[in-house]
């Protein structure tokens, strides 16, 4: 089918729809949803079979709807209506929740079902919930609605018909989760702060600062007078309940006259609060980004940075883990990053909040490439990167550094740069990524588009992708790992890994990649053409799209023209 997907950004439930309808077979393009004009000229070009709206902040025009099939992704169960889905069932201390895939019609979210999956709600932020199971539930809505679809004997069910458990709720409000920290104890705190991460925060006061909270986690030991900030461990601050702590590990100022446009910025608590915390001890915790341990003889360090953001001082706790890591005595050691995000490279929000970003991306990129080096030339055990979250740009050839790079099967990977104001590169990519893909590196840099991780596979990018899910995942993954250890074979695995190296350096040394690579980023971060610094800031401050790029548009492409002989779904 001709398939548009109608968004409002290309966020990650857009991109495991695109390369999971990708993959079988359909014909697509993608629009962001700028305005009603632009949306209808865009079926106009397109003349899509069906429209899918994954994420919409509006309504779909009624002149799209009326002509064409077009199915909205609501994150909630059957009944579920509103803006705030997933927001008030965290708040509400929800067990089950749910997905719905429903036909466009004049009434928001309440026209017929085509399909609807419900799944255990964890106990995690609204963003980690998104990308992973309302992410999996999304997809299986609509492989399942495409199949029927094709059956001329389906009918869609009316929502009046089997109105389900769900209800219409409005928009949550800040007052809404407004934390009393005098009298909310542990668990309530956790709910309104993870009600409320990533968009748009939870809303609260320190010392006369107007701040929102982010990335919270429970503290088991650590208590204190309630609100009061106990402890902090460089990074997160440690903030007393009425039964406990929480962890906040990211906030955002708000304000008007903040320097370096501070305001808007997602920053480590640390960061953020700077001289308020004088006088604030200095502790770890039950909050750990980073924890090794040790797996029928195979180390394992984990690494969970929030949304996958790795700044320069991360990089370098992260490369002195390694170093401690190699010093045991083990045959493998597997680098794992979190659930949702393996990595994403440069902290790109910290590099803004620099007086000199420039400054800041080059220190950013060299503690990167440090660490790539160090995995790279560890020569004296098997590497392997478990990916059980999505990658991208520097983080994708972070785990190339490993020998073996294993990834769950609904892993997105973004293996390019581009699309941040055409930047070069660095982490070794141009010696990373030909010895892996061959004549397809090219292609793979410059179409700037996702890569399921089976289509990473098939291209060579990956060794390989397993698990019906995250958890069999790393399960199944510390079962393979305890193998290489056993493995008859490993001495000589081992002998050809280094001579490999040795053969490799001996053509062009590491360094020399290094240096070409650093030659175009110090162009990206001092020279003349400022992209890559516009590019950061639209991010950073979440600058909307005036315009849907041509790599997703198809059918804004020059000479691109739909078949004559097929007609829309209606």
């Amino acid at each position: 089918m001709r398939i548009l997907l109608l968004t409002h950004a290309f966020n990650s439930l857009t991109q495991r729809l695109y390369v999971e309808l990708l993959r079988c077979g359909h014909v697509l393009s993608v629009e962001f949803d700028v305005n009603d004009a632009v949306t209808e000229e865009a079926v106009a070009l397109f003349r899509p079979q069906l429209v899918i709206a994954p994420f919409l902040k509006r309504a779909i025009p009624e002149s799209v709807w009326r002509n064409t099939l077009c199915w909205i992704v609501h994150p909630g169960p059957r009944g579920d209506r509103g803006p705030s889905a997933l927001d008030w069932a965290i708040l509400d201390g929800e067990t089950h929740w749910g997905v719905t895939l429903l036909q466009a019609e004049a009434e928001m979210d309440a026209g017929p079902v085509w399909a609807t999956r419900e799944f255990p709600l964890r106990a995690a932020a609204k963003g980690s919930l998104y990308r992973r199971e309302v992410t999996d539930a999304a997809v299986a809505c609509v492989l399942e609605a495409l199949e029927r679809l094709a059956d001329p004997g389906f009918r869609p069910e009316p929502l009046a018909e089997n109105p389900g458990r769900g209800r219409l709720r409005p928009a949550m409000r800040q007052a809404d989760r407004t934390i009393d920290w005098s009298r909310d104890d542990t668990a309530s705190v956790l709910r309104k702060i993870r009600s409320a991460d990533g968009v748009p925060g939870l809303r609260d006061r320190i010392e006369g600062r107007e701040l929102y909270l982010y990335d919270a986690h429970p503290e088991g030991t650590l208590t204190g007078t309630p609100g009061g900030m106990i402890a902090h461990d460089g990074h997160a601050i440690c903030r007393a309940t009425l039964d406990g702590a929480v962890w906040i590990g990211h906030m955002r100022e708000r304000g008007e006259d903040l320097p370096h446009d501070l305001a808007g910025l997602k920053l480590p608590a640390v960061q953020v609060l700077g001289d308020v915390l004088r006088g604030v001890p200095e502790r770890s915790g039950d909050r750990r980004e980073i924890r090794y341990e040790e797996v029928d003889g195979v180390g394992w360090l984990y690494f969970d940075f929030y949304n996958g953001a790795m700044s320069s001082e991360r990089c370098r706790r992260l490369l002195a883990a390694w170093r401690e890591a190699l010093r045991r005595d083990t045959r493998v050691l597997v680098l794992a990053g979190g659930g949702d995000f393996w990595s994403n490279g440069l902290h790109l929000h910290v590099i803004e909040s620099n007086a000199d970003p420039a400054e800041a991306s080059w220190d950013n990129i060299q503690a990167m490439d440090d660490l790539c080096e160090t995995i790279i030339e560890t020569r004296d055990r098997l590497t392997v990167a478990a990916m059980s979250g999505n990658a991208g740009a520097g983080g994708v050839f972070l785990a190339l550094a490993a020998d073996l790079v294993w990834a769950a099967p609904g892993v997105v990977l973004n293996p390019h740069y581009k699309n941040m104001g055409n930047l070069y590169g660095s982490e070794y990519w141009t010696y990373l990524l030909p010895r892996r893909v061959g004549d397809q590196t090219g292609d793979i840099m410059a179409n700037r588009l996702p890569l399921g991780a089976p289509e990473a596979r098939a291209a060579g990018l990956i060794d390989d992708c397993f698990g019906a899910d995250r958890d069999d995942f790393l399960h199944q993954a510390q079962e393979r790992a305890a193998a290489l250890v056993q493995d008859p074979d490993y001495a000589a695995r081992l002998a050809d890994k280094r001579a490999r190296r040795e053969r490799d350096e001996r053509e062009r040394p590491l360094a020399r990649y290094r240096e070409d690579e650093l030659s175009h980023m110090q162009l990206n971060f001092y020279g003349f053409d400022p992209s890559y610094h516009v590019a950061r800031y639209n991010f950073v401050y979440r600058v909307a799209h005036s315009r849907t790029p041509l790599h997703l548009a198809l059918h804004r492409r020059k000479g691109w023209r739909p078949p004559d002989d097929e007609v829309a779904v209606s």
